[in-house]
C-alpha cells in the first residue's frame, strides 16, 4: 500500500518506510547498510524496504553518489 489507510499502518505503507529511510540517509551507506540500519527501526520486512527505496530513486529523492553510497538527492 503506497498511502496508509484505515487498515494500514503508517509504518506498513510506502510512504511511511520512505519516510523512515529518508531520515537514516542522513549520510550515505551502502543498500545493505540501509536495511540492517531500517530493520532494528519501523522497517519489518525486506519486501517493505525494497518498493520504498525503489520508490524513492524513482522519484529522484535518493541517488547513488560516485563512491557508491545511497544518498538523499541533493536539490
Amino acid at each position: 500500500m503506497i498511502l496508509p489507510d484505515g487498515h494500514t499502518r503508517p509504518s506498513s505503507s510506502f510512504l511511511g518506510v520512505g519516510a523512515a529511510l529518508l531520515e537514516l540517509l542522513a549520510s550515505g551507506r551502502t543498500v545493505s547498510g540501509l536495511w540492517a540500519e531500517a530493520r532494528r527501526g519501523e522497517v519489518r520486512t525486506f519486501e517493505g524496504f525494497t518498493p520504498a527505496l525503489d520508490m524513492q530513486r524513482a522519484l529522484g529523492l535518493v541517488e547513488f553518489g560516485r563512491d557508491g553510497l545511497l544518498a538523499r538527492a541533493k536539490r
